[in-house]
């Protein structure tokens, strides 16, 4: 089963997110930063995980680079927004193979770091909360209905953001746009499947340029 918790209410505040066209609204700190490099098979994402504001879900993260488990996973899921070409999100990372993950960690929601669903945005897949381990999204678009609703219903602690894309938001458009299969995938992820994935060759920790 693919490793996402998300339904049709995540996408509610289509029209005003898709007006906003800010890079990010979740800058990291350059002393706390953490880079990681991203090759796939269409290009180098690379991203900057803020410790500063999320410490459990970056160290989750970094883990699964330094011990290179997510060297060889893929890209799997795109999920495309009806009418709003730039909103959407791409989802990879280990697909519950045993080989890969690592226990679950604790679930660190955006109202307590302060982060939210942005352009760029990486965050953390999930069944319940405190359940999630080696997948990950990238969103293409705001999308504040993905951050925690204390004030809601039901599931109310939405999803662990915890850094952001500062290189490659061509190439995590580009995986947006690939080809699904129209078969593929359960539930509301039937046709958001990519067919075929795109691998990730390697994951590492680079350096931050002075």
């Amino acid at each position: 089963m693919i490793r996402f918790i998300l339904g049709i209410w995540a996408f509610l505040l289509v029209a005003s997110a898709a007006a906003a066209q800010v890079e990010t609204a979740n800058p990291v700190a350059v002393e706390t930063r953490q880079l990681v490099r991203m090759e796939t098979g269409e290009g180098a994402i690379v991203l900057a995980l803020d410790a500063a504001h999320a410490p459990i879900t970056t160290a989750n993260f970094l883990r699964y680079v330094d011990e290179k488990r997510l060297d060889g996973t893929a890209f799997y899921r795109a999920l495309k927004v009806a009418g709003w070409p730039n909103l959407g999100f791409i989802q990879g990372g280990t697909r519950n193979d045993p080989k890969r993950v690592l226990p679950p960690i604790a679930h660190e929601p955006t109202n307590f770091t302060g982060l939210t669903h942005d352009v760029g945005t990486i965050s953390m897949a999930r069944y319940a909360p405190g359940s999630a381990n080696g997948d990950f999204f990238i969103t293409l678009g705001p999308m504040p209905s993905m951050d925690a609703q204390p004030s809601g219903e039901g599931d109310i602690a939405g999803f662990a953001a915890f850094g952001t894309v500062v290189e490659g938001m061509d190439v995590v458009r580009k995986i947006l746009v690939a080809p699904t299969s129209p078969t593929e995938g359960e539930g509301v992820m039937k046709g958001q499947m990519l067919s075929p994935v795109v691998t990730i060759l390697t994951a590492r920790r680079v350096k931050p340029t002075p």
